[in-house]
């Protein structure tokens, strides 16, 4: 089975790592194992340096979040089940079931990797911005990130990571390229999972790098730098015969005048 939710949870872990908020996988709340997907807990005070990803920016000091990965469905089932978490999960915080803590501190969040149209058949989803959405479900208004939604930018890298489009993917990777810690294994099994889903195959992760490299070169060198700096081989390396062959054909036709 393909852990896309622990990987999910672990890269927050990383995005948060040094801030005022620390980050809770699989929250055990119930005697029979029920576990919420990531809970994003402020543990310190002040606030989140840098640019938080689109649609994060009302964080609490109790933030749920319900996950949902491009083979799973985000429906009304989701949203019951994130509920009776934040209940469940709000009464074990609290002091004691007669001293609640207060409604303002929990935010409760839904990230599903395609847009949930089972879900705005059945109520109103608000746009705030793009790949941001805003459902209120009973009394509790909840926020839900489409991740192959989200513009791509710095911000966020952490959504365009799992968000299966290619392009956003790709460029996500890049920047956590040279990230500390253990981001860069945490990157490799996603990639392996989206080549078990068969999203991008034939495609590895040195074809992701390969793709972003050849996309992005003219912008830092020119043509005549490019055949200089490289041997035939090197240029012609990760490309397949037909592709060569496609080339080959289109240089030998004859130039129109």
């Amino acid at each position: 089975m393909i852990d896309w939710h622990r990987l999910f949870g672990l890269t927050l872990t990383d995005f948060f790592a040094g801030s005022p908020f620390v980050v809770e996988l699989e929250k055990d709340l119930s005697l029979k194992q029920q576990f919420l997907d990531v809970v994003i807990l402020r543990k310190g005070e002040g606030e989140f340096s840098g640019r938080l990803p689109d649609g994060l920016d009302n964080l609490a000091d109790h933030n749920l979040l319900s996950y949902k990965s491009m083979q799973e469905a985000f429906d009304d089932w989701t949203l019951d089940e994130l509920i009776g978490y934040y209940v469940n999960y709000r009464k074990q915080v609290s002091p004691s079931l007669n001293d609640l803590l207060p409604r303002e501190q929990f935010r409760l969040y839904g990230v599903s990797t395609r847009f949930p149209q089972k879900l705005a058949n059945q109520v109103q989803m608000e746009e705030i911005q793009p790949g941001v959405y805003e459902v209120v479900w009973g009394t509790h208004p909840i926020r839900v990130m489409v991740l192959n939604e989200i513009p791509k930018g710095e911000q966020n890298a952490l959504w365009n990571l799992f968000s299966a489009v290619r392009e956003k993917v790709v460029s996500a990777e890049a920047q956590y390229r040279n990230h500390p810690g253990d981001m860069s294994s945490i990157i490799n099994q996603l990639f392996n999972n989206y080549e078990l889903e068969g999203l991008f195959m034939p495609y590895t992760m040195e074809d992701f790098r390969r793709d972003y490299i050849l996309a992005h070169l003219e912008e830092v060198l020119t043509r005549d730098e490019i055949l200089q700096r490289f041997s035939a081989d090197e240029r012609l390396k990760g490309l397949s015969p037909a592709e060569i062959r496609t080339y080959l054909e289109k240089l030998e036709k004859p130039q129109k005048p």
